[in-house]
Formats: structure tokens, C-alpha cells, sequence
């Protein structure tokens, strides 16, 4: 089974259990790289497929949370050799993502990268600084060691390209429902619905939902329009305040993410 085919299987497995997939963001290394992996565990326990940031001295996705769990976890001697030699030491309970900027990647190289990253049990990963256009050599070497590029849509992708992207990401594609970083509020009403609804439409993988996940009832609001959501500046406020991340994510189910429909 490919890496696109662990991440599909997972989210398609929570639909046919009538709720919305939940997709945690951890930044790898924080708050502690001690700890790191016990708190990975715990994640994965409450979550169908995990996000595992790779931290980046300029990550312009993220949002200020992001940056700071990014610059403590780099500060703390985080790197990608240590997050893939940490993430190879066992198997998780739920299907892992990398998301990473260009730059440690290619630094890495690519190739070398695709087998750490398998031999690593990472399924998939998000590059949200490459464009479509420059992605051939990364999605040549992902699709032969079989490894996920998922790719990122957002509400102002041109028509043409949103089904473009659709028809190129592997395991999900990630929707995310606003203009700017991380650690805003996910959009509401007819807008961020119609937006989604043609996402999923035109998408033959799952669709994640991204970017102001913050409690039970914004998974609500974007349940019956997508397939789940990816929760992650609040995720990582709770770490950074102290609070029991298992307590948090499970928070987020309190109405159970119903869905509307299956699809």
C-alpha cells in the first residue's frame, strides 16, 4: 500500500463511520524534543492521520504560534535527521505527514529524503512553498518510492488551477479556508461552504479543511462540506500552555463531527 493509499483508507474509514476525520498538527521537537515522542503517541491515538511539522527559521505559512513553537523546537537542536530517525523508531497508530518547507528538503535531497521518509513510515508530505509548476522532480522521486505530495487549495485558486491541484494531490487535498497564516478563525456561511463543496467535487482524494480549527464546533461548521479538518496553532496553544493534548482533541469531538453525508 502506497503512502496516498494509508492516508485515503484512514479518512475514508472515519466517513464510513459517519464523522469528520481529525487531522492534529504537532511541530516536531516541541515543547520539548524529550518529549516529543511520547506526545506523538498520545496524538496519533486520538487522531486519523497526524501532521508533523518540520521546523523552519522562516515558515511564511504560519501564523505567530507556529513560528514560535518552529523557533523553539530549532533552538532546542530540532532537525529533520533527528525528526526522521525519531519518527523511524516505532510505528505510530495513525498514518504521519510531513510538512516542510522547500529548503531543508532539498538540502536533505530529494531522493534521500524519499527513502528516509519511508523507511521513517511517513506517508505523505506537504510543501506549502513549492509551486505545482516546480514540483515535478519531488513528485517524480515521492511517486516512485511511494510517498503522498498533497497539495494546498485555497479560496481564491483560479478555477482552472483548483482542478489542476485536485487531480495532482495524493492522499488528501488540503483545503485551507482562508487568505493569509495559521491560527486565524475558520470561515463560515454560504462562502466557505460553496468553496468547499467545489473542492470536493472536483477532488477524487478526501479533503481536509485547514487554518482556524479551533474548537468542537468548527469541525462542526466544515463537516458537511469536507472530509475532516487539520486543528493546529490551537493545538499548539494548549501544549504551549500546559494543557493535556489528548483532553483538547477530544474536546473537539464533543458533538462528534457529524457529516451530513458520505461520501
Amino acid at each position: 500500500m502506497t503512502g496516498g493509499e494509508r492516508l485515503e483508507a484512514a479518512l475514508r474509514a472515519a466517513a464510513g463511520e459517519g464523522r469528520a476525520a481529525l487531522a492534529p498538527f504537532v511541530t516536531a521537537g516541541f515543547p520539548t524534543l524529550e518529549g516529543f515522542g511520547d506526545l506523538l503517541e498520545s496524538v496519533c491515538r486520538e487522531a486519523d492521520v497526524v501532521e508533523v511539522g518540520v521546523p523552519f527559521s522562516d515558515p511564511m505559512a504560519d501564523g505567530v504560534t507556529i513560528q514560535h513553537s518552529s523557533r523553539r523546537a530549532l533552538e532546542a537542536g530540532a532537525t529533520l535527521e533527528w525528526i526522521l530517525a525519531t519518527l523511524g523508531e516505532k510505528e505510530w497508530p495513525a498514518p504521519l505527514v510531513l510538512m516542510s518547507y522547500l529548503n531543508p528538503l532539498v538540502a536533505r535531497g530529494v531522493e534521500q529524503l524519499a527513502r528516509e521518509a519511508v523507511s521513517a513510515g511517513v506517508s505523505g508530505l506537504i510543501v506549502p512553498d513549492l509551486p505545482y509548476e516546480e514540483s515535478l522532480p519531488l513528485r517524480a522521486a515521492f511517486d516512485e518510492a511511494g510517498l503522498a505530495l498533497i497539495q494546498l487549495v485555497t479560496p481564491v485558486t483560479p478555477a482552472d488551477r483548483l482542478r489542476t491541484l485536485c487531480e495532482a494531490s495524493r492522499g488528501f487535498v488540503y483545503a485551507v479556508t482562508m487568505t493569509g497564516t495559521t491560527g486565524g478563525t475558520v470561515g463560515s456561511g454560504s462562502t466557505t461552504a460553496d468553496y468547499l463543496e467545489r473542492v470536493r467535487e472536483l477532488s477524487r482524494v478526501p479533503v481536509l479543511a485547514g487554518f482556524g480549527i479551533r474548537k468542537a464546533s468548527d469541525l462542526d461548521t466544515i463537516a458537511a462540506h469536507a472530509d475532516g479538518g487539520i486543528v493546529g496553532s490551537a493545538l499548539i496553544e494548549a501544549l504551549e500552555r500546559g494543557d493535556d493534548p489528548v483532553a483538547f482533541l477530544r474536546s473537539l469531538r464533543e458533538t462528534n463531527g457529524r457529516r451530513g453525508d458520505v461520501r
